[in-house]
C-alpha cells in the first residue's frame, strides 16, 4: 500500500537562528535603500531658507575719550526687556504695551578724569574704569544692576570681548570694543535693598582709611604670606604695642610712678621744635648726645644686615646702589676686626642709605638714582609714618628732618669728626647748606687740610637766632 503526500500541505520548518540572519540582512537592506532615496529627494528638492552670502569690509572702531562704548549685559535671572504682548496670541490676553524699561549707566567720577587726561595713549587703562549699569523696569519694584568691578566681573579674563554691528545696505562689519571690556550680570535687587550695599561702598571705591588698608594687608600677610613676612609683622606690632588698650593702661601705671625729668621734657620740647632727632641737651659723651636707640630701633637692626653680608662674602659694594659716603668708607669696615662693631657700622651705613634714597625717590632730581631700591618694609612703613610724604613730594620741614637723621648718623660712621664733602653730594645740597644742618644739630667747625671738619661738642649747644633790631 502505497502513502502519497500532497506538496501543498507539506510544511517546511526552519531553525530560528536561520531566520534571524535572514531578517536582520532584510532590514539592513531596506534602511540602506530608504536612506538613498531620501538623499536623492533632498539633492532635488531646493533649500527654502538658505542666506545669501555677503561679501563684507571689516571695519575697526577705537575708543573715543568723549564717548562712551557699547554697554552689554545679560540677564541670568531670564528677564527679556524686550518682550509685549503678541496680539496675535491667542493665549494671553491682549493688554496696552507696557513702556520700555530705563536704562541708567554709572562711572567712576575720578577714573573718568584720569581716562580723559591719559587720552587715546593709556587705551590698556580705559579697561580698569568702574562701570554700573541699572536697568529698571517701569512699575516694577525689582532693579538688574551690574557692575565691572565685584562678582563674576572679578573673575579670571584672557580675551578682550567687542561687538560687531552689521550694516546690510553698505556691506559693512563695524567691529568696537564694550564698556569696561566685560560683559555684566544683571542680577536681580529690590530697589529699598540697594540702601543696604553702602556701607560697602566706600571699600568698593578704594575709599578706605590707611589703618584700614594696614589692617587689610596685616590679615593677607598672615593667612597666606611667606614665613618671613609673618616675623616682619610680628616684629613690627611687638614696636606697635602703645596701640593696644592693655599696654598702654600699664604704661600709664608707671609714668605715674615714673620721677619727672625736666632735661628730657626740655629736650623733648626742643627736638619738635628745632625738628632734628630726639637728643639729650646735658650728655657728656657724644654718644649720649644723641641715642642711636632713639634713631634705629631695637627690632629694625635684623633688617639692615645688606652690607655686612656682602663683606661676609667678600662682595664689592656697588657704587651705582649705595650713596658715595658709604662707599667712601667700605675699607674702613673691612679693617675692623671686631665682628660686632663692624656690623653695628654696617647696618648704621645701611640705615643712612635707606634714608637718602627715600629722600630721592620723593624728589624731582633723584627719583632716577632711587628707582630699584629695595626697602625692608618695617623700614619703609617707619618712614612713611615719620615724613609722611604728601602723594609723591616732602615737605620742607619733613625733608630737613631727614637730613638731620642722615647728618647725625654720619657722625656716628665717624666717630663725631666727618668732612661734609661727600654726604653733601649725596644729599644733591649745596656743602655751605649742609654746614648750617650741622650746626642747627649742635656742632662746630674747624679747618684741617684746607678742608672743614665738623665735630659734635658736649654738652649741646644750639645756635641762637639772630634778632633783627628795628632802626630808630
Amino acid at each position: 500500500m502505497g502513502l502519497e503526500l500532497d506538496s501543498s500541505h507539506l510544511l517546511v520548518s526552519e531553525s530560528p537562528q536561520t531566520a534571524t540572519k535572514k531578517s536582520k540582512k532584510k532590514r539592513k537592506r531596506e534602511k540602506e535603500r530608504d536612506d538613498g532615496a531620501a538623499a536623492a529627494q533632498l539633492q532635488n528638492e531646493p533649500t527654502i531658507n538658505e542666506q545669501p552670502r555677503l561679501d563684507v569690509t571689516l571695519e575697526l572702531v577705537n575708543n573715543q575719550v568723549d564717548k562712551t562704548p557699547p554697554v552689554v549685559g545679560y540677564f541670568p535671572s531670564g528677564y527679556n526687556p524686550h518682550k509685549t504682548n503678541d496680539i496675535n496670541d491667542a493665549q494671553e490676553p491682549i493688554l496696552p504695551l507696557a513702556a520700555p524699561p530705563s536704562v541708567k549707566l554709572y562711572r567712576n567720577a575720578q577714573r573718568a578724569k584720569v581716562d580723559k587726561s591719559s587720552g587715546e595713549k593709556n587705551e590698556k587703562g580705559r579697561t580698569s574704569e568702574r562701570l554700573e549699569l541699572v536697568v529698571s523696569p517701569n512699575g516694577s519694584s525689582v532693579e538688574f544692576v551690574g557692575n565691572s568691578y565685584k562678582g563674576e566681573a572679578m573673575a579670571a579674563q584672557l580675551c578682550t570681548y567687542a561687538l560687531g554691528v552689521l550694516d546690510k545696505a553698505t556691506q559693512t562689519l563695524k567691529i568696537m570694543p564694550i564698556a569696561g571690556n566685560k560683559i555684566l550680570r544683571l542680577e536681580p535687587k529690590l530697589r529699598g535693598l540697594l540702601a543696604a550695599d553702602k556701607e560697602h561702598a566706600n571699600f568698593e571705591n578704594g575709599e578706605i582709611t590707611a589703618e584700614q588698608r594696614a589692617a587689610r594687608i596685616r590679615q593677607l600677610n598672615v593667612q597666606y604670606g611667606p614665613k618671613k613676612s609673618i616675623i616682619q609683622d610680628k616684629k613690627m606690632q611687638a614696636l606697635r604695642k602703645g596701640d593696644d588698650p592693655l599696654s598702654q593702661k600699664d604704661l600709664g601705671r608707671k609714668i605715674e610712678n615714673a620721677p619727672i625729668n625736666k632735661d628730657a621734657l626740655e629736650s623733648t620740647s626742643g627736638h619738635s621744635a628745632r625738628n632734628i632727632p630726639p637728643y639729650n641737651s646735658s650728655a657728656i659723651t657724644p654718644q649720649e648726645a644723641y641715642p642711636l636707640d632713639g634713631i634705629i630701633l631695637t627690632g629694625e637692626w635684623d633688617f639692615l644686615e645688606d652690607i655686612y653680608k656682602i663683606l661676609q662674602v667678600g662682595g664689592e659694594v656697588a657704587s651705582n646702589a649705595y650713596p658715595t659716603f658709604v662707599c667712601n668708607r667700605v675699607q674702613k669696615l673691612r679693617e675692623i676686626q671686631d665682628e660686632v662693631e663692624k656690623k653695628r657700622l654696617s647696618c648704621i651705613f645701611s640705615y643712612i642709605t635707606h634714608l637718602i634714597k627715600f629722600k630721592d625717590q620723593h624728589s624731582m632730581d633723584g627719583a632716577a638714582s632711587a628707582r630699584n631700591h629695595q626697602f625692608p618694609s618695617i623700614i619703609r612703613q617707619k618712614f612713611f609714618e615719620m615724613f609722611n610724604p604728601e602723594t609723591r613730594r616732602l615737605s620742607v620741614d619733613k625733608i630737613d628732618l631727614l637730613i638731620s637723621y642722615v647728618l647725625v648718623l654720619t657722625l656716628y660712621a665717624d666717630d663725631f669728626r666727618t668732612f661734609p664733602a661727600d654726604v653733601s653730594n649725596d644729599l644733591r645740597m649745596n656743602p655751605a647748606t649742609v654746614k648750617s644742618h650741622y650746626r642747627n644739630l649742635g656742632c662746630k667747625m674747624e679747618r684741617e687740610k684746607n678742608k672743614y671738619l665738623v665735630t659734635l661738642s658736649v654738652p649741646l649747644e644750639f645756635p641762637q637766632p639772630k634778632r633783627k633790631f628795628r632802626n630808630r
